[in-house]
């Protein structure tokens, strides 16, 4: 079984699977409208600086970083 992480710790370029949310009720609901769902895939476009552009369900997201570090994935390359 494959670990989950925050997408903020997901490299650029790499497409993930969604995991978990580890918010408070409206976040978690916001996030889950934006698409953010178990087992979605999302893919870290860009997240050298300042916010990290995501596209999941083909909609492309700016999400801040503390935002990003409540999603979390599971790198489907990574190891245990």
């Amino acid at each position: 079984m494959e670990r989950c992480m925050p997408l903020l710790m997901l490299p650029e370029g790499k497409t993930g699977r969604v995991c978990g949310i580890n918010a408070g009720k409206k976040l978690s609901r916001r996030l889950f409208e934006m698409g953010f769902a178990t087992d979605v895939p999302v893919q870290v476009q860009r997240g050298n600086c300042g916010a990290l552009v995501v596209i999941v369900n083909g909609m492309k997201y700016a999400l801040g970083r503390g935002m990003a570090l409540k999603i979390m994935v599971q790198d489907p390359q990574g190891k245990e």
